[in-house]
């Protein structure tokens, strides 16, 4: 019984550890960045020198008014330029991520990396106690082209 102990004190301690840093980590979040919408329109632009709203609207496959939605908070937190001018007759609106934009997108995916090392971390701990999972191989090259 006392090895039982020992065995569940060495996980748990850890894993409440772990898991009091994951909610931190979470609450620490930028939620201007974390809403699936906004980090897509900030992961394209930081992939482009700018994109207008026609090419972000085709490209993540959202209507008018939720790009809109979505661009205006990006742009009320610094993180993207917008332009409106006209070729011709035509509106056209571009956009373009600023220097606090990308390094609020940057911190974002260190954030994400980094909770998920500590989890990888609490299942390394966990797959040597008797509570561990027994992990599946990950499909090779050659088996997920066949």
């Amino acid at each position: 019984m006392a090895a039982r102990d020992r065995a569940v004190e060495t996980i748990v301690g850890p894993t409440i550890a772990m898991a009091q840093g994951a909610a931190a980590s979470a609450r620490a979040f930028d939620t201007v960045v974390h809403e699936r919408t906004r980090l897509a329109i900030l992961s394209s632009l930081s992939a482009a020198q700018n994109m207008s709203f026609q090419e972000l609207k085709s490209l993540l496959g959202v209507t008018d008014g939720n790009l809109s939605v979505h661009a205006r908070k990006l742009e009320d937190a610094g993180y993207v330029k917008m332009r409106k001018a006209f070729h011709g007759r035509q509106p056209r609106t571009t956009f373009k991520l600023t220097a606090v934009g990308r390094e609020a997108l940057e911190a974002y995916l260190r954030h994400m990396e980094a909770l998920i090392t500590a989890i990888g971390r609490l299942d390394n701990q966990r797959s040597g106690s008797e509570y561990g999972q027994t992990e599946l191989p990950l499909p090779t090259k050659a088996a997920s082209s066949s």
